[in-house]
Formats: C-alpha cells, structure tokens, sequence
C-alpha cells in the first residue's frame, strides 16, 4: 500500500482573477449557465481544452488555470466583449425577478440531476427535480429546493471484457464544484442537527444556486460526527441497507425541516417528490404540537393542508418500506418525548389504520395519508395509481380516489441542441423562449425551409457520431484492448445512417433487448445495402440489479458480432452529458416498457423537443400526444400482457422496414426527405409547447402549489382555529356514523324514457343527531356494465328538502347525458372537505 499523509489542517486557495474578470467565479457558482449559452460560452472560449478535461465545470476549470491564461484574456477585447456581454445577461436575468409576497414553496427531493459535472443523480427523477429547479427560476417562481449532497454521487459504469457491468466509486470534492457552504452571520458554517438512536448527528448546508432559485443540500461527511458510520449517512445515493436509507430519509425530511428553519425560510407549500422525504410532515405535526399547543389529531389536520405528495412508482414494488421494529428503533424516543401517539404515527404508514400490527412503514403512503394534495405525473399513472392506491379509500370507486395527475416535463432551454436554438432564432419570434409554452410560438415552425432544418439535424447527427466513436476509443483504451479493436471502434457508424436512439436505466420492465428477438432479422435491417439501420444504445443497471445487468451483457456481446459490430454500440457511463448528445442527433427514439409500468418518462420528451421522431410503446407522456406526435405506435392500448413481448418485438422490425425506414430514404431530389422532415415539424409544433417545464409548473400551481397556499392561509387564521374545530368536528360525526342509515330511496321510472327528460331522486336519512350541513348525499349515476357495475358515472348531489326530526329528506331532479340501460347509486359521506382532492383517507362514507 502506498504511503499517505494525512494533513495537519485544510486551507482552499481560490484563483486570482484579475480586476477585468472579477464576476468570473461569481457565474461559474450560478448554474444559469447550464442552460444559457452566453454564460457558459465565456468558460469555453477561455480554455475549450481545460472546460472538456473539467467535464464542463466552470469552478474547477478555474481552479486548474494558469494565472497567466487569465491575464491574458484580461488584456483581450474580444473575450472581454464576450465577458461583459456574459455579465449583462446574469444581471438582467436576476434582476428582473418579481417574486414576492408570503407564498414560498419548499420542494424536497432525494435527487437532483443539474449538471453533468454534478453526479448526484441515478435518472429519471433526479433530471425531472433539477429541470424543476431550473423552470421555477424561469418562471420565477417563489421555490426553495432541499436535498443531500453525497459524497460518492452515483456511480460511474464500464463494462468487462465480458460485457459485465463494473460499478466505480467516484468521490465527489465539494470546493470545485458549483457548491457553497452557507455561512451564518458571525461568519461560521450552518449545520443542523438531528438526533438518532446513539445521539445527535449533525449536517453541514450548503447552496446551489440555480439562476434566481435556491437548492440547500445537506452533507453529514464531516468532522464534528464522530462516527464513521455517520458521515457515511450521505455518502452514497442509493446506497447501503433500509437502515442506511432510513437515516438518510430522515436527514432529508427532519434535518431539511430544521435547516429551513435555521435559514429563516417559512414555506407555505411542502412538495414531496416520491415518499423518501414524507418524515418532513411528522417534524411538521411536531412543530406544530410545541408551538400552537396542538393536539396530535389537530397538528396532523393543519399540516395536511399545504403538503403536496407526488408519486412516481407504477408498482408497489418501487416503494419504500421500512420494517415496524426498525421504524421503533428511529422514532419511539422522537414520538415519546413530543407527545405523538406512536401507534397513531405508524399507522400513517400502513394500508390499515392499525398501529399493532407488524405491516411494514411505507413511506408512499404516509405521504399520502399525511397530505391533502396528491397527483400522479401522466394521466396514465394517475388512472393506474388511483387504482393502485383504491385501498386506502375502500368504499370508493378507483376513479374517484383524490390523486390527480400533473404530466412531467422538461426544462427546454437546457436540452434543445445549439444548432436548432440558432434556427429557432432565425424563424420564430424574438421572444419565443418566453413563450415556449404557447402553441401559437411554434406554428411559425412551418416557416423554416425543409432543406435548413433536414441539414441541422444531420450536423448533430454527424457531431453525435464523432461523440460516440470518442467515448468508444477511450473505454477500450481503457481495458487495455488492442489496437485493432480501438481502429474498428474509431471506425464504428456511419454519419450518413438512418440512427435510432435508446438510453435509459435498465431496469427489466423497460424491455430493453426486445429489438433483439430476432437476430436474422435485425442483420438483415441493419445491414440492407441500400437503407442500412444503426442504433447507439446507453445506460446504467442498479448495482443490485442482476437482471438488468445481464441485458447490458446480450448487448454489449451483440456489439462485438463481426456483421453487426459496425451498426449497433454500446456507450458507457450514462449520463445528462450522453443523453444530450444522444436525443440532439439520433433520428428515432425507441422507448420499450410495458404499458402501465412506465409513470411518464421524459427521454422521449428530450428528443422531441430536439425533432427527433419517437417509436415508442403508448405508455406514460407518449399515450396523451402520439397522435400528433409525429411518431410511430408499438402495440395498442392494452394492459400488458407477457405474450405481448413476441408482438411488440415484430412491431418494431415491421415498423421500421415497411414504413420508418422507407420514409428516411425516400428519392430526394433535392437531398431531403421531406415527408420525414414534415413529421419532425409536427413533432417541434406539438410536442415543445405541451412538454416544457413552464407548462408542468404552471399546471403544478393552479392544481396544487396555489390551493394548498390557500388552504393552509385559511386553516392558520385564529390561532388554527378552523383544523381544531374540524378535529371536533370530526370527533362528534365518527360517534354517530355507524347510526346513520338510508330509510327510504325513490327515483328513476319503472319504463324506459328519453334522453333530455329530468328525473326526479329522493332519500330519507336518518342523520343520528347530525346535521344536513355534516353530510353530503350524492347519486352516482353511470351506464351498466356487463358485469353489472356502473361505468362512465357522474355524480349529482341531493340538497336537503325537509327535516322530521333525525330524519332528512334529501331530493333533486337530474338530467342524463347518456342512452342506453344506466342505473344509479346512492351514497353519504361526511362532508369534510370542499375540493375533492382534499378527501383523507378516513373520509366516512355510506352506500344504499
């Protein structure tokens, strides 16, 4: 083993910017330049070989430059041109930020995927927070991010000579990346405490900042714990065992709360994004319970108002669960000494409403069940997660459980390729980055010539090969091949080749070896001398995941077939930076999963945007807009079945050998494929207004961020008046419930009648002592099914008519707006909320 020394004391030595370049270190700390080329342009024009070998990160290239290449770029007008320019543009981007007033809105996630030079993100999720992070800024949005800053990321991927993934540990140096420590105003660094089993466990914060928004992230990897195993708290995303993952939840949910604190924020909104931070609602109640003498019930009641849950997994099996003893061993002692009823809290986290049972904590449903506002991310996912979740509101139907659906998007201006931004400039009106969200901003797309946008799209074609063959050569290299494989692999695609694209994290419900079923077939595509076929494949299996693995190895094995090895790679190390080469210069987009287990999915959204044409199962975003899309189907909309992986196999090859492939090559005169090319405006008309960040948070505000502003305004007025009356309210309706009862119920005629002819509906309820204002009583009226079960309903509410005495009489006429055999439903509930979504869990409801 090598000799170390390990220092006697740590001191950062920053570069010396010259006067001319003082705000240098200023824009390298502010993420604006992920996303605006005039910012990030100064960092490459100063040394473009040092911001590659920095992976496009502007603090450690300057940390690494010479003093005399920041000198001289001082004393040179054009760069210094290009320096003021960079400067006006961070000055009136945040200066023209109008957010004020008390909403604030506190997003928690355990991931966030900003940069690729910041590699604490896994996929999907972590890129959907950082392009949160980085709409809201755009839209100004009053936002503040929370999460954990972890030392390891998440690993970096090669592969064997076997094809095998290798996972490799990559330790992260805060003091070069865009991250600061927050400092206190006597000049010490903020940490937070919370306290564990053992004792107090501390966390340092730290800031990103993302254009005009704020991300504090939480680092437990420091000198004042003692113990090894918790600085390791935030070592690793993902990593370790539930007792690992619990510590780390707990550090995001209670340690987020307390840093939020420390830092004199007070949101009006908690957005938890997947379930790892719901413990943020128990220190939530806690607060609550100390400082406004709330009861347990009552605190549960006001904090539900203004937490937002939003749930990601299509199966359970994607939901975190802890074991009751060890959720005993964290948070007895914490509920004991704050007066929470330890049953009570458990029982937030089980499918019954059982505190004694040994069900295990689920993390997904104490989100739900501690939250008001719950949506799913694809309209899709909200009817499969209302169904999913139907359990928890037993005596409802799954269409009307309160989980609505807000479809994800993607933050365009971070993801749209340079070139077609440049053409965009060109045609579309000036201020079309402020209107991405407006469909009238790309019906100007129409007046871009074929010819300009079909010669775009091959210049990023082109650039993604030269990308491909460089990552190719390096990793070979890496393992040590010889020199005729790293010729071959310099050599590999041809830029003049219809590409298809496919980069996901390979998890096994995504299919991702379902274009390989038939071999035979597949060289016959790929090779057809006249219209050859290539596909560039990339991702990541969880180091866990063996299955997963082993379809890397079938494709990395298929790679190295002498018939193919030419047309199909492998590129390793997924990350943003390979998907933004991949969706800015493939032509098709190929997307697998079966239907239902895909919640939205965002890779085929990225690519779109970039008018890249999507064939792609009608799963998540893609089953709302492929008619218009552009794009091709695989398959229809059927609930999966396992046969289905044979036909949708075939799908794929006949779809690209009778009608994608074809269409590609089509007789150009003129060297353009214009029917492909009209295909890509469709894409570039529909898809960027519909999918953008702007969109999604504007559908986020007027479903939830806003109403859960509004409810939580209301509840806190009168010292919470209104939560502690519910909760007495509440108390009074459960101890007559089981004694209300349906006496009589009249309605509907004995023959058939005609559409447009009112019906009259009339119930007599014996309310036990309750009031007609404490009920609702509703009809539930639909078309009969074959099973004999109402489909299609609609709800008609009975407004009270007349009293006798407990008794109410309930009574309305309602107008059907179907033909054919309907049949109704009544029902009672008790009327605890005015939007529907705001249903809890424990609603009481009668049927007749």
């Amino acid at each position: 083993m090598p000799f170390s020394i390990r220092p006697h004391k740590e001191f950062l030595v920053r570069p010396s910017l010259p006067p001319e370049l003082s705000r240098l270190a200023e824009m390298a700390h502010n993420l604006l330049w992920v996303w605006d080329y005039n910012v990030r342009g100064i960092f490459r024009r100063l040394d473009p070989v040092g911001w590659r070998l920095a992976h496009h990160n502007p603090v450690l290239m300057l940390g690494r430059l010479p003093q005399a290449t920041l000198e001289k770029a001082s004393k040179d007008p054009r760069f210094l041109a290009l320096y003021r320019r960079a400067c006006e543009k961070l000055d009136h981007y945040m200066q023209s930020s109008t957010s004020s007033g008390e909403k604030l809105i506190a997003y928690f996630s355990m991931e966030y995927g900003l940069a690729e030079c910041l590699p604490i993100y896994s996929g999907g999720l972590g890129v959907l927070s950082g392009d949160h992070m980085k709409g809201a800024s755009d839209l100004d949005l009053p936002l503040v991010g929370v999460g954990l800053l972890y030392q390891k990321g998440y690993f970096s991927q090669s592969v064997n000579p076997d094809g095998w993934q290798i996972e490799r540990v990559l330790s992260n140096d805060f003091y070069t990346l865009p991250v600061s420590p927050v400092v206190r105003p006597d000049g010490s660094e903020m940490l937070v405490s919370v306290h564990m089993p053992w004792g107090e466990v501390f966390a340092k914060v730290w800031v990103i900042e993302v254009g005009r928004v704020k991300l504090y992230m939480l680092d437990t990897n420091i000198p004042v714990n003692a113990r090894a195993e918790d600085r390791a708290i935030t070592e690793q995303l993902y990593g370790g065992d539930s007792r690992t993952r619990i510590q780390q939840e707990i550090i995001l949910g209670l340690g987020g709360m307390r840093a939020l604190k420390e830092l004199g924020l007070n949101p009006t909104v908690f957005h938890m994004n997947e379930g790892h931070s719901a413990f943020l609602a128990l220190e939530r109640m806690k607060t609550l319970m100390r400082e406004q003498s709330m009861s347990f019930e009552e605190a549960l009641e006001a904090t539900r108002n203004n937490n937002v849950f939003t749930t990601h997994t299509s199966v359970p099996a994607g939901i975190d669960l802890f074991d009751a003893g060890l959720v005993s061993e964290f948070f007895l002692e914490y509920c004991n000494q704050n007066g929470i009823p330890f049953d009570a809290f458990l029982a937030l986290g089980r499918w019954s409403n059982s505190g004694q049972s040994q069900e295990s904590f689920s993390m997904a449903i104490f989100a739900i069940k501690s939250s008001y506002w719950r949506n799913a991310v694809s309209a899709l996912h909200g009817v499969i997660s209302r169904e999913m979740w139907q359990e928890l509101w037993p005596q409802l139907p799954a269409a009307e459980v309160p989980i609505t659906h807000v479809t994800n998007g993607v933050h365009l201006n971070s993801w749209l390729n340079g070139d077609l931004a440049a053409l965009f400039e060109q045609y579309l009106q000036p201020d079309w980055r402020e209107r991405i969200d407006d469909p009238a901003t790309w019906a100007l797309v129409d007046d871009i010539p074929d010819n300009e946008l079909w010669e775009t799209h091959k210049r990023r074609r082109r650039q993604l090969i030269t990308f491909v063959r460089g990552r190719l050569v390096d990793a070979a290299s890496q393992r040590k091949a010889s020199p005729a494989e790293i010729k071959r692999l310099s050599e590999a695609l041809d830029p003049e080749v219809l590409t298809i694209g496919f980069a996901r994290r390979f998890a096994t419900y995504k299919r991702a070896t379902l274009f390989l079923q038939d071999i035979a077939r597949l060289k016959r595509l790929l090779n057809n001398n006249r219209m050859p076929v290539q596909i560039v494949i990339s991702g990541k299996a969880h180091p866990k995941d063996n299955p997963g693995k082993a379809f890397i190895r079938e494709i990395v094995q298929l790679t190295r077939d002498p018939e193919l090895a030419k047309r199909i790679v492998f590129v390793e190390d997924y990350s943003i930076g390979v998907a933004r080469e991949l969706v800015h210069g493939v032509d098709v987009w190929l997307n697998t999963p079966k239907r239902g287990e895909e919640a939205c999915g965002t890779s085929g959204m990225k690519a779109g945007i970039n008018g890249v044409l999507n064939l792609s199962i009608l799963d998540g975003w893609y089953d709302e807009v492929y008619e218009v899309s552009g794009g091709w189907a695989l398959g229809d909309r059927d609930d999966y079945r396992e046969e289905q992986d044979e036909m949708h196999s075939s799908a794929i090859y006949s779809r690209l050998e009778n009608e994608i492939v074809p269409l590609f090559y089509e007789a150009r005169e003129d060297g353009v494929p214009h029917e492909w090319v009209k295909r890509v405006k469709q894409s570039l008309k529909n898809l960027n207004p519909a999918f953008d960040m702007s969109r999604m948070l504007k559908d986020y505000g007027r479903l939830l961020y806003d109403p859960a502003h509004e409810a939580f305004t209301a509840a806190a007025k009168s010292n919470f008046e209104a939560p502690r009356a519910r909760v007495r309210w509440n108390q009074q309706v459960r101890s007559s419930w089981d004694h209300v009862r349906f006496l009589e119920m009249e309605g509907g005629p004995a023959t058939p009648v005609y559409n447009g002819r009112a019906l009259p509906l009339r119930a007599a309820v014996d309310l036990a002592g309750l009031t007609a204002n404490d009920v609702r009583v509703e009809a539930v009226v639909g078309r009969v099914g074959p099973s004999g079960n109402l489909e299609q309903v609609e709800i008609f509410p009975l407004p009270p008519v007349d009293q006798r005495g407990t008794v109410y009489v309930f009574s309305t006429e309602f107008m059907p707006h179907q033909t054919g055999r309907l049949g109704y439903s009544l029902r009672i509930s008790s009327n605890h909320f005015t939007n529907p979504l705001m249903r809890p869990c424990e609603a009481l409801l009668k049927w007749g």
